[in-house]
C-alpha cells in the first residue's frame, strides 16, 4: 500500500499526486487539515512524525521493504523515488545530460520562481507596492526564460517531464496571487494550455480550484471552467515491485 499525505492547496503535493497518476502508479491519498491562513493545522501525526519540517507531501510505502514501511517526505525525493518504482512512463528525460537538465529545470521552478511567488503572499490587495511589482518583475523574467526554451520544443525539457508538472503547478500559485502570464510569452501559453489538458493534471487541479471557490478564493479565470465539472478519481493499475 502506497499513501500519499498530501492538502487541499499544496502546490508540492499537487507535484506528487499528478506523477503518480502519470504514472498508473496507485496511492490512497489523504488529504491532511487545512486553515484559513494557508497553514495545514492541526498537524497531521503521520505527518508531524515523518517530516522535520512537518510539512507536506509525505509518503509511506508499506510493501516496498520487508523490513518495515518505507517512509520519505519532500516533493523531488518523491519524484526521484516513482520513477525508480515505475520507470516507465519516464517523466525524466533520457540520458546524462537531458537528465541532469530536467532535474535543474524542475529545481528551478521549485527554488528560483516560486521564492518570487512566496514574496506575493499577503500582498494581493497592495499589488502597486514596490515589493509586488519587483515579485511580478521576478516572474515575468522566468516566463521569459522558458518561452525561449519552448523555441524548439512543445515541453520545457525536451519530452514531457518532471519539469513541466513542476512549473505548471508553481504558476498555478503565482495566478493566484497575481504574478500573471501574458501574451509576451505566446509559446509559454499554449504551452501552460496543452498541460492544463491532461488527465492527470485535470484531475489534480480541477479539485483544488473546486476548493478555492468553496472557501471563496478566487480562481484564476484560464482555470474557471474547473468549476463546472466533478472530475472521478481515475483508478491506477496495479504497481509492481522493481526487482
Amino acid at each position: 500500500m502506497l499513501t500519499l499525505y498530501s492538502g487541499p492547496l499544496s502546490m508540492f503535493g499537487a507535484k506528487v499526486q499528478i506523477a503518480a497518476l502519470e504514472k498508473g502508479i496507485a496511492f490512497e491519498l489523504v488529504m491532511v487539515p487545512f486553515d484559513r491562513d494557508d497553514r495545514y493545522l492541526p498537524l497531521h501525526p503521520e505527518v508531524a512524525r515523518i517530516n522535520p519540517k512537518k510539512q507536506v507531501p509525505v509518503l509511506i510505502d508499506t510493501d516496498i521493504d520487508l523490513a518495515g514501511p518505507l517512509e520519505i517526505f519532500d516533493s523531488t525525493q518523491l519524484f526521484e523515488y516513482l520513477e525508480d518504482l515505475k520507470p516507465e512512463p519516464a517523466l525524466w528525460q533520457r540520458g546524462v545530460a537531458p537528465r541532469a537538465r530536467t532535474r535543474q529545470l524542475e529545481l528551478k521552478a521549485d527554488e528560483v520562481f516560486f521564492p518570487h511567488v512566496i514574496k506575493l503572499f499577503g500582498l494581493q490587495d497592495d499589488m502597486q507596492s514596490a515589493a509586488a511589482q519587483a515579485a511580478c518583475a521576478g516572474c515575468a523574467a522566468f516566463y521569459e526564460y522558458l518561452e525561449r526554451l519552448l523555441a524548439d520544443s512543445d515541453c520545457l525539457a525536451g519530452g514531457y517531464s518532471y519539469a513541466d508538472i513542476a512549473f505548471y503547478v508553481a504558476q498555478t500559485y503565482a495566478e493566484r496571487k497575481g504574478a500573471l502570464m501574458t501574451t509576451a510569452t505566446p509559446r509559454l501559453m499554449a504551452w501552460r494550455e496543452r498541460v492544463g489538458q491532461r488527465p492527470a493534471v485535470v484531475e489534480v487541479i480541477a479539485p483544488m480550484m473546486q476548493f478555492l471557490a468553496s472557501q471563496n478564493r478566487g480562481v484564476p479565470p484560464h482555470l474557471q471552467h474547473h468549476l463546472q465539472n466533478v472530475v472521478p478519481h481515475r483508478p491506477q493499475q496495479p504497481r509492481s515491485t522493481p526487482a
